[in-house]
Parts: structure tokens; sequence; C-alpha cells
């Protein structure tokens, strides 16, 4: 295929006059989905004390099928989503993620037995599930090769807002904390009651916020000019870009492909490289979250108690790991397309190794207070400048176009089924292995995430999605 240097090596986009606001538009539009799968998957961390007592659950295993149970949701929707996205459309996906949100927060906030709670919080799993992939391929199929990784990266910037604000949700319902006051009389309190309730049914706010955003977005032009409608794809990017810059995409994206649809993913697969780069993104979304830091989110309360924190100090503290998250990944989103995407992956994930060996000493030596909370707080610094906007990233631009949404799909559905292994397991591990066992196995397992992606990852930094096509097809990935 005659493909240019320019393209393969930059991208066509790269330096082309971009209209900027409705391509930040679009972009933003698009990650909502991000703010609020961020929010409703923290949110449940600062409830799970006071619905643990209002529903009565008293053994492990329970308290944690309460944590999990989404995730069987998340399950569900991101294996539809390849199939949903790639009959429908990215646009018509993030409508329907935006309607599961609004409804199944509410229906969350109004539950008063646990096998409704159960129910709703497994809708409002099947949204992040939807969010989880529909958001940053639509963002990845709308974005200029120089830009991709900066405008990708808005759907983990999203995502890290929406921690923040549910950390500061559950703070703020959760105070004032009297002085002296026991966790017992805390959970017999209004919070108690009816304040873990409005944890969950805020969200429908903004939720509303991303329905009207999803309804004023385009469609992802990519997704159009492989259905055959090259002249919507067209004037989409004329929208984007300007008419000089659709015309260029539609010539490489004609060049790159000889078909106007595609073809089952399974037929894509016998494409030289495509199963390698189907490999590391699935093993880069398992990492993602077997590297343990979700636990530090989901479990806050249990590691700061065991630092030896009180209850309005563990409230606090989250807060601030949100905080800290937030800075971070504005470094990766600054940071992204100067560097490229190996060396913050490397750089993180090695970071976490050394920090995760201390943990894991520090609480085998029964220490507690503010050295645990720093160190706490630079593990969320070095998984916010790599694996948590990066994975998403690589994800969403690895594939060539026509296997994008089913090979998407798969490997946010790794991401889905490591998370639910990860929440479930958790307390099962910290019991038989302790605080220090626990973060020991992390520390491995990251290790062996940066022998495999140091020698399997290509960088992407640059390459227009067209070009992915052209090298999986030529065996050169």
């Amino acid at each position: 295929m005659n493909i240019s240097p320019e393209m393969v090596a930059t991208g066509a986009e790269q330096h082309r006059p971009m209209r900027g606001a409705m391509l930040w538009l679009a972009a933003t539009s698009g990650a909502l989905g991000g703010l609020l799968f961020g929010y409703d998957w923290v949110v449940i961390g600062g409830a799970k004390p006071f619905y643990e007592r209002y529903f009565h659950l008293d053994s492990p295993a329970i308290e944690g099928w309460a944590m999990s149970c989404a995730l069987i949701g998340c399950l569900f929707g991101a294996i539809a989503s390849g199939w949903l996205s790639e009959r429908f459309g990215r646009k018509r996906l993030l409508v329907l993620a935006a309607l599961a949100f609004a409804i199944s927060s509410l229906g969350t906030g109004l539950a008063y037995r646990f096998t409704v709670f159960v129910v709703w919080r497994v809708m409002g799993g099947c949204a992040i599930g939807l969010a989880s992939g529909i958001s940053p391929m639509y963002i990845a199929e709308i974005s200029p090769a120089h830009l991709r990784g900066r405008l990708v990266s808005l759907n983990q910037v999203a995502i890290v807002f929406g921690i923040l604000l549910a950390q500061v949700v559950n703070w703020r319902i959760a105070q004032p904390v009297p002085a002296g006051a026991t966790v017992q009389d805390i959970l017999l309190s209004w919070n108690g009651q009816w304040g873990w309730r409005w944890m969950f049914g805020v969200t429908a706010i903004p939720s509303l916020l991303f329905l009207v955003g999803s309804l004023l977005v385009p469609e992802s032009p990519r997704w159009l000019a492989m259905k055959g409608h090259s002249t919507q794809a067209r004037v989409v990017l004329a929208k984007l870009g300007g008419s000089a810059y659709a015309e260029r995409v539609m010539t490489d994206m004609a060049k790159a492909s000889t078909r106007k649809e595609a073809g089952p993913l399974r037929e894509e697969l016998h494409a030289p490289g495509a199963r390698k780069l189907l490999a590391v993104a699935v093993v880069l979304a398992i990492l993602q979250q077997w590297c343990g830091i979700n636990v530090i989110f989901n479990y806050a309360q249990e590691i700061f108690a065991a630092a030896g924190y009180q209850v309005s100090d563990i409230l606090f503290n989250i807060v601030v790991t949100g905080a800290v998250n937030v800075v971070f990944t504005f470094a990766a989103f600054i940071t992204i397309d100067r560097f490229g995407r190996r060396l913050l992956l490397l750089t993180g994930l090695s970071g976490l190794v050394v920090i995760y060996v201390v943990l894991g000493l520090l609480y085998h030596a029964h220490m507690q207070g503010k050295p645990m909370l720093v160190l706490v707080l630079a593990a969320i610094a070095c998984y916010a400048m790599s694996l948590a906007p990066v994975t998403w990233v690589v994800i969403a631009e690895i594939f060539p176009n026509r296997m994008r949404s089913g090979a998407m799909a798969i490997a946010v559905t790794s991401l889905w089924l490591a998370c639910f292994v990860l929440t479930y397991t958790f307390p099962l591990l910290n019991a038989a292995l302790g605080a220090a066992g626990t973060f020991w196995t992390y520390a491995a397992v990251c290790f062996a995430g940066v022998v495999f992606l140091g020698a399997r990852l290509p960088e992407t930094k640059g390459r227009a999605l067209e070009a992915m096509g052209v090298e999986v097809a030529e065996g050169n990935v």
C-alpha cells in the first residue's frame, strides 16, 4: 500500500490547522462518561460503612459482593460495547450510557432492600462498562495524531475529577463528626440512614450533562467511513479540522483499507501482528487493575485504619488522595504526547514496585502514621501519571480501524474481569497474607508488567490510526 512517510511517522493530521473549539468540545463531551465512571466507582467506598450497617451485612463474602457486584454489570457493558458500537455507532452508545448512569444512580439511592441495591449497582456497572470502552475510543477516532494522547487522556482527567468529587461528597456528607463519637454513633446517625443515599443519588446531575453532551457531539468519522457513509464522515472531519484536513484523512483511510465494512474480529485477528497487539492490550488492561492501586481507593478506610488513623482523619485523607490523583493525572496529560506512552508506563510501574516493597516492610514492622500516608500518596502519583491514563490511550489507538471495536471490547472486558477478581479477593488476600504480604504480591505483579511491556509494547506516539492498520497487515508490529 502507498502510505506516505508523513502518515506513518507522525500521522497525516499532525501540524494541520484544527478547529480547536469543536474538537475540544467533542472530546470533552465524550470524556464526561469518564467523570461518571470515576464518581460511581469510588462513591461506594465512602458509603460502605453506612450501607453495610443499614443492610446488616456481617460477613466478608457479602461485604465483598456488595463492593464488587457492579463489576458484573461492567463486564456485560464492556462485552456488549464492541458489537453495539460497531452496529449502532459510538454516539448512540454514549447516549445509552448516560441514561443508564442517571437511572441507576437514582435507583441505588432509593433502594431499601439489599437485593434491590445490588440490582441497581449492576445496572450502574453496565453504564461504566459501556462508557469505559466507548468514551476513549470515540475520542481517539476524532483526534489528530499529534493531540490524540492528550485528548484521550481527557477521559482519565475526567475519571480522576469524578473520583475526587466522590471523595469530597463522601467526606462532607459524613461531617460533622462530633468529638468522641464512635463508629457506632456515626452509623446510627442521619448519615448512616440517609446520607449514604445522597452519595449515590447526586450522580443523576452530571449524568444529565453527559446526556446533553452526547446528543450534541458528531458521530465518529472513522465509524461513518467504515460503514460506507463517506460524505457524512467528510462533513464531520471538516467541522473538526477544515476541508483540507478532511480530504487528507479521507484519503489516508481509503489507502489503509480496500473494504468498506469490517470483517468479523476472528478474521481480522488472522492478520500478521494483530494477535500480538491484542495480547499487549489485554495484559496492559489487566495490569492496570492488578497493580493494586484500586484497593487503596476502594478499601482506603481499612488501609488508613491499619495505619492508625481515626474515622474523621480517614475521610479527609481519602480526599487528599483524590487531589494527588488529579495533580499527577494532569502531569501525564501535559507530557504524554511529548515523552510517549512507553516511558510513562515503565517509569510509573517501576515506582510502584519500589513503593509497594517499602509499604510491605512498614506494615510488617507495624509502623503507623504519616510515613504510611506519604507512601500511599506516592503510589497514587505513580499510577496517575502512568497506568491510569496511558492504558486507556494505548488500547484506544493501538488497533487498526476495522478491528478496533471488537478488540477494544475484549481488552476492556479483561480489565473489568481483573478488577472483579481484585476487588472481591482483596479481603480474603488481606486476611491470608496480611497487609505486608498483599503489597508484596502487588509489587511482584508490577515487576512482571515492567518486564513484559518493556519487551512487547510498541510506541504509538504520533502515529495515525490508519498507520496501525498498515503495520498490522505487513506484520511490522
